[in-house]
């Protein structure tokens, strides 16, 4: 760090990734600055559900999820599909613990803020970052430029700089960061499609989150199956979050599609569960919907001073379109790295310890992405899926299978002979 440094490593967003890249790297001792366009709390397309994976992270971290702190634990999935339902308890064991968290993502992302914050990186709302900052003789970055902004994103003061040896861009899906590099979009990855709203519902306990892997515009059987799958995720507030979402394999494919998700929405919510009591009058909130970039569809993930963490590298799964557990995993490996890195001597060293993060990420998430890429291609089929459905899920031990294989939930190495079999096909594929 230079004296005309503004912090060791400059982090552009503070969502999940961001938050969690900024808390590692704080506590590592190095001096941050976090940049975040909006000002908390404020909301995020999400289905609001945390898997056992991204509790393990959030536990990890330090974060406190109590209850009281604004928690609501789930003992695993119900899956609804061919006119039954199955309970599938999340699984026990070492790596992860043995329940999930619903936290609506207004209060979740500023949770995670303030605990960067507290753990010393410092936190400034209503700045939009515009794009890198280049060194003029070797091109790397060594900062960004960005421009203070009002409560409705609008400019509200002149263009300024905030210098760094390392950026880590969190700056989600679009990154407009990653694309002033020339980091475009791979067209070759699966990319989904989500969308959601919130109800008042007397089921806001709910212990268990609810997915619905056939969505039916009328009775089941007896009229048309929609191109998706849909989630019912208490909140223990007095609302569930209720969505859809939809996956294809390419972003051609995608576009072919031409589906309009807020129609499909709206017929699905005409044949919803009564129990829940989706009417319009509970309804809180307009259906809003957001892209899913997944499989690493943005590479490298580390180039010229600058790490891609999070939505920006498309690291959602391609299973179930997670992303909060994979965005706090590749940012807690990327502030390694930083910190690393920072101990370095010269802009040499340093950019061989960055270019580890690329390596480490595509160890730990390639071969397991790959293995969802085929499952798009699979799932693509609704006659394929039907098959699945009502031959494969009433078997218990293909339901252990899937239940594990979807939700990342199995032990890497060790475990029971599943975890062993996904975890060798994680091993067997190409991890790219």
């Amino acid at each position: 760090m230079s004296t005309s440094d503004d912090a060791d490593v400059i982090v552009v967003g503070a969502g999940p990734a961001g938050s969690t890249a900024a808390h590692y790297c704080a506590a590592a001792g190095l001096s941050v600055l976090l940049l975040e366009k909006a000002e908390f709390p404020r909301d995020k397309i999400c289905g609001d559900g945390l898997t056992p994976r991204a509790v393990a992270e959030l536990v990890r971290m330090g974060v406190p999820v109590r209850p009281e702190d604004g928690w609501i634990r789930n003992e695993g999935l119900r899956v609804v599909a061919g006119g039954r339902s199955w309970e599938l308890a999340w699984p026990d064991l070492a790596s992860y613990p043995s329940y999930g968290l619903a936290r609506s993502r207004m209060t979740l992302d500023h949770t995670l803020a303030q605990h960067a914050q507290r753990t010393g990186a410092k936190l400034q709302e209503r700045t939009a970052v515009t794009g890198p900052l280049l060194d003029e003789r070797t091109g790397r970055v060594v900062g960004v430029t960005a421009r203070p902004v009002d409560g409705k994103g609008r400019r509200a003061g002149d263009e300024t700089t905030y210098r760094a040896p390392v950026v880590i861009a969190a700056d989600g899906v679009s990154s407009r960061f990653a694309l002033a590099l020339g980091l475009e979009r791979r067209e070759d990855r699966p990319i989904g499609v989500a969308v959601r709203t919130y109800f008042e519902t007397p089921r806001h306990d709910d212990a268990w989150m609810e997915s619905h892997l056939e969505l039916w515009d009328g009775e089941p059987q007896a009229s048309n199956l929609l191109p998706g799958y849909g989630w019912i995720f208490a909140l223990g507030d007095g609302t569930a979050n209720v969505g859809l979402g939809a996956v294809s394999s390419t972003p051609a494919r995608q576009s072919a599609a031409n589906v309009d998700y807020k129609d499909l929405f709206a017929r699905w919510m005409a044949n919803a569960p009564a129990a829940w009591e989706f009417t319009p009058e509970n309804q809180r909130g307009p259906v809003r919907g957001a892209a899913l970039p997944m499989g690493f569809n943005r590479k490298p993930l580390a180039t010229r001073g600058m790490l891609l963490v999070g939505d920006s590298g498309g690291m959602v799964s391609p299973f179930n379109g997670e992303g909060i557990a994979y965005a706090m995993q590749a940012a807690r490996v990327a502030a390694d790295v930083v910190a690393q890195s920072r101990a370095r001597g010269t802009d040499a060293a340093r950019d061989r310890v960055l270019a580890r993060y690329s390596r480490t990420m595509r160890d730990e998430l390639g071969g397991y992405y790959t293995l969802g890429r085929y499952f798009v291609r699979l799932i693509e089929h609704p006659e394929i899926m039907r098959i699945c459905t009502r031959y494969g899920l009433p078997r218990r031990v293909v339901m252990r299978f899937v239940l594990k294989l979807l939700s990342d939930c199995y032990e890497p190495r060790g475990g029971d002979w599943v975890d062993r079999v996904i975890a060798g096909l994680t091993r067997v594929v190409p991890a790219s």
